[in-house]
């Protein structure tokens, strides 16, 4: 990951931290740690972490993008390419 990939990560990481419900997960969180299987965020959760990661980077997440998202790294892909 570029520099600014791992910033992304890490506060990307900081915003989903509220909604996981597996925190041993969350302790050896990676990019290709899955948001519902690994984590277990709620799926409804899942519209709050979008909505939240809108504001966090000044982005608009589509729905099929939103429906990219299924590990940190895909969050992390999805802000990189929609911050152009």
């Amino acid at each position: 990951m570029s520099p600014d990939q791992t910033a992304i990560f890490e506060r990307i990481v900081s915003i989903i931290t509220p909604y996981v419900r597996n925190p041993e997960a969350l302790r050896e969180v990676a990019p290709t740690t899955r948001l519902l299987d690994d984590l277990r965020v709620n799926s409804a959760r899942m519209v709050d972490i979008v909505l939240e990661l809108e504001n966090a980077f000044d982005i608009e997440v589509g729905d099929e993008d939103a429906t990219l998202v299924v590990t940190v790294g895909d969050a992390v892909d999805v802000v990189t390419r929609l911050r152009g």
